[in-house]
């Protein structure tokens, strides 16, 4: 399948748009789509350099990303850069998303998560120019469901450091829409997959590896728990429209799901993987290790489908076969 275009270039032609984490592995792909619709991507970062930026985009897009040295956790430095780049769209994508990080370090992922996500929201609140906010969440907030799909107006129940800190971040970021009126919205997304994501801890980036190194892919768990997976350009999509249409559409303050509705097993998952290697003599190697994992996790997206038109376009067996094409070109990428 052809790789489709996201977003209306009508409304991003020629805006300054901030990206926090835009050096991450979904930040780098809204960056370019931002960039292909004509944009003006501004971001901060712990060093000066694009380098995992321009791994991920041609060479001719470096120069049009202004790269700032900075922290998010810096109220001063985030708010100069509204003012001085008279930031109007915000994607609030950094954040510690890496579980057993959070997990191990949890003062850190609420330094990260929390702090960065009052900094910003502060920021904005200063700012005169900035007409919409997008805080990206995730499925994980839900923590073990009572039902499934999930709705939006299911509790909060996630009860670890990486769920509660972005639990946290949802509050703060309600606080600042009911209080001072932000033109914000909250993303909550399922499993993020696709080509650039080099954290092989998660299942689809070490299934890869490991398959295109011709080793039996790791199942650590039982291989029974059931997820949604959506493929990373439908994730920007979402962001996009998100930002395009909350307030017109009446979801300023609101979260908004976003998930493909075809939950899968995590064997069925890497049994994919497996044929779209063309490796058929590999198996997953199923540890069984009993961990804190929620057994049945998948979101209901009706409000995404109705209000904003949105729906996944990619396939799971298109996007893992992309994913996978990716990861045999870049296996030596180096994590960042």
């Amino acid at each position: 399948m052809k790789e489709q275009g996201v977003g209306s270039r009508v409304f991003w032609q020629d805006k300054n748009v901030f990206i926090t984490g835009a050096t991450g592995f979904v930040g780098r792909w809204l960056t370019k789509a931002l960039l292909d619709l004509g944009a003006n991507p501004i971001t901060i970062a712990h060093d000066m350099t694009l380098g995992c930026l321009n791994r991920l985009l041609p060479s001719n897009y470096a120069s049009r990303i202004q790269c700032l040295g900075g922290d998010i956790c810096d109220l001063e430095k985030v708010a100069r850069v509204f003012s001085r780049h008279e930031i109007q769209v915000c994607f609030h994508l950094a954040a510690q998303t890496i579980v057993g990080v959070a997990n191990r370090s949890p003062v850190q992922t609420f330094e990260s998560n929390i702090k960065g996500t009052w900094n910003l929201l502060e920021a904005v609140r200063r700012s005169e120019a900035c007409q919409a906010t997008i805080l990206a969440s995730t499925d994980k907030v839900y923590g073990e469901p009572k039902l499934v799909p999930i709705p939006e107006d299911h509790p909060l129940l996630g009860a670890y450091p990486y769920d509660s800190s972005k639990i946290c971040s949802e509050i703060v970021t309600r606080t600042f829409y009911n209080t001072y009126g932000l033109s914000v919205a909250i993303a909550r997304c399922c499993n993020i997959y696709g080509g650039g994501d080099v954290n092989y801890s998660r299942i689809i980036p070490g299934s890869m590896r490991s398959v295109i190194l011709g080793k039996n892919p790791i199942i650590r768990g039982d291989g029974k728990s059931v997820r949604d997976f959506l493929f990373v350009q439908d994730a920007v999509n979402a962001y996009l429209l998100l930002a395009e249409k909350f307030d017109e559409v009446g979801l300023k303050g609101e979260a908004v799901n976003f998930g493909t509705a075809i939950p899968i097993t995590v064997i069925e998952l890497v049994d994919r993987i497996i044929r779209v290697s063309g490796k058929p003599h590999l198996q997953p190697e199923i540890l069984g290790i009993r961990g804190k994992e929620i057994q049945v996790q998948y979101l209901d997206s009706t409000k995404a489908r109705t209000r904003l038109h949105w729906e996944p376009r990619v396939t799971l067996d298109e996007g893992l076969s992309r994913t996978f094409e990716w990861y045999t070109e870049n296996l030596n990428y180096p994590i960042q």
